[in-house]
This record gives C-alpha cells, sequence and structure tokens, in this order.
C-alpha cells in the first residue's frame, strides 16, 4: 500500500498506540526523532497514520521507551506489518465509505466478535431479503446491491475462517419488528436457527423481563484482535458514522457489560427454541 493510501484503520491505530506509549514514558517527539535519526515530521506522521515505521527502528522505539513486554512487542510489530496488507474490499474503491472499510479491517483483524444489537439484527446473521429491506430504507437505492454483496461476503468467514468466532445478544423486540411479507419473516428466523448451530457462533436472546440499566442496551461490537493475547477494541455506530474506543477503560466497561448482557440473555439452547417457536406460530 502506497503512503498516499494512509491513514488507514491499522495505520491510525498504530499510529495512537505509539504516540500513548510516548506519552506514558513522557517524551517528546524531538526525542524520538533523535533516537531514530530522523527528523520530526516523520514521527509526526508516523503518529498520525500517514506513514508505516521500520522494524529497526521499532526496536529502537520500544527499547526507548522501556517496552519489555516480548507478547506486547511483537503484536505491534505484527500491526505495523499489516498496516500495508491489501484486503478483499480494497479494490471496492469508492462503493465503500471509509466507515465501513474501518469496520471491515477491524473484523478481518479479530478472531473473535461478540455483537448487541438492540435494533436490526446482526449483519452475519441477516438473509439476503432482510439486507435489501434494512439498505433500502437506510442508503441510496443504487448502492443496495453493492452493500449486499460485500455483506454477503463477510458471511463467508462463518464457514471458512476456523479460527473465527462470533457471538451475538440480540433484543428480542429486534426479533418482533422484522419487516416484510410472511416469506421474509420465516426466512429470517428460519437462518437465525441454523446459524446458532453453528459450531463457531453463539446466538442469545435478550428477554423484555430482563433487568438491566438503559445505558447497557447501547448497540455496539466488542473485536478481540489477533495477538498473543488478543486485545480487545470496542466499536460503536451513530448516524454519522463510527467510532473506535481502544483506551482501557473504556473497553473494560464493555466488556463488564457484556458479561451482564450474557447473563440477563436466554441460554443458547433456550434462545433456539425461542426462535423455534416464534416460527411455529407464525406458520399456524
Amino acid at each position: 500500500m502506497a503512503q498516499s493510501d494512509m491513514p488507514t484503520m491499522r495505520s491510525r491505530r498504530l499510529g495512537a498506540e505509539l504516540r500513548r506509549l510516548r506519552l506514558e514514558a513522557g517524551l517528546k517527539v524531538n526525542d524520538v526523532a533523535t533516537a531514530l535519526e530522523c527528523g520530526q515530521p516523520k514521527i509526526s506522521q508516523i503518529e498520525n497514520g500517514k506513514r508505516g515505521i521500520r522494524p529497526l527502528d521499532l526496536t529502537t522505539f520500544f527499547n526507548l521507551v522501556g517496552v519489555e513486554d516480548e507478547q506486547y512487542r511483537n503484536n505491534v510489530r505484527r500491526l505495523a506489518k499489516q498496516i500495508h496488507k491489501r484486503d478483499w474490499w480494497s479494490g471496492e474503491g469508492p462503493l465503500l465509505y471509509d466507515t465501513l472499510k474501518d469496520f471491515l479491517t477491524l473484523e478481518a483483524d479479530s478472531e473473535q466478535m461478540r455483537s448487541f444489537e438492540s435494533s436490526v439484527l446482526p449483519g452475519l446473521l441477516q438473509t439476503e431479503p432482510y439486507m435489501r429491506q434494512i439498505f433500502a430504507a437506510n442508503d441510496r437505492p443504487v448502492r443496495v446491491d453493492d452493500l449486499v454483496r460485500v455483506r454477503l461476503k463477510r458471511q463467508e468467514r462463518l464457514d471458512e475462517d476456523v479460527d473465527f468466532r462470533f457471538r451475538a445478544v440480540v433484543d428480542v423486540s429486534v426479533l418482533h419488528r422484522i419487516a416484510g411479507d410472511r416469506e421474509l419473516v420465516l426466512g429470517q428466523l428460519a437462518h437465525l436457527v441454523e446459524a446458532a448451530g453453528r459450531p463457531r457462533v453463539t446466538l442469545q436472546i435478550l428477554p423484555l423481563e430482563a433487568s438491566l440499566p438503559m445505558n447497557q442496551r447501547v448497540p455496539y461490537n466488542i473485536f478481540s484482535q489477533r495477538g498473543e493475547p488478543p486485545v480487545d477494541v470496542v466499536w460503536l455506530e451513530h448516524l454519522t458514522g463510527g467510532s473506535l474506543l481502544e483506551r482501557r477503560p473504556d473497553v473494560e466497561l464493555y466488556r463488564s457489560s457484556w458479561d451482564e448482557l450474557t447473563a440477563a440473555a436466554l441460554p443458547p439452547s433456550a434462545s433456539r427454541r425461542y426462535l423455534q417457536d416464534m416460527i411455529e406460530e407464525r406458520e399456524r
């Protein structure tokens, strides 16, 4: 990937982590530039995600800021290598907006994705008719086919990537708000039952009687990024795009929320029975 194509999600994450390490070590940009024998603009570009960093310079940087944990070093080295990676969606160009590319990058770099949804079904569990209905209502019609194609491509990972695990908690109200004709609704519910039976998918339904603070019912995704040990980050979607949370206190708050959600939700087996009962009721 050319430097002109940056910043990307990976290069921004790398730059932000290097900046955090520098600040925690009490160093200025000039201190790092002197150690790496380069100008201050280069360090600023690295921290802003506009360029990468050479392996030798990264090792020098680790020594400068006092990072000795070899597992952590390897995680950052891996991220530094991946900023030049070209993914399957790289050729889509302007068809995909930047927020979606960022989301796809996080998903591709993860070994586990935990998703809580309170308004729509998770994208990895949607049928094509359901997708088209969602996209047609929320995006320009000329882009529906492209967005559907990308989402279907994402779903292939559930079958092909043996190292990827998807866990979802869905508010029960979402199931009762599936719009469309009888065929669409029954098809989507049947697809959820089938998906929930896959070995690397866990689906739990959050019942109406679940007692949780309202601030825990906000949709979010927790991505466990590949590494030893995996690093968790949180992705929040909003009306104008998406936001990435990486600060440890923020991530820990959402991990705690996830534990409470999964404890309050129906177990996976009971969730499948709930879906099957919905199907039987609608088929009568």
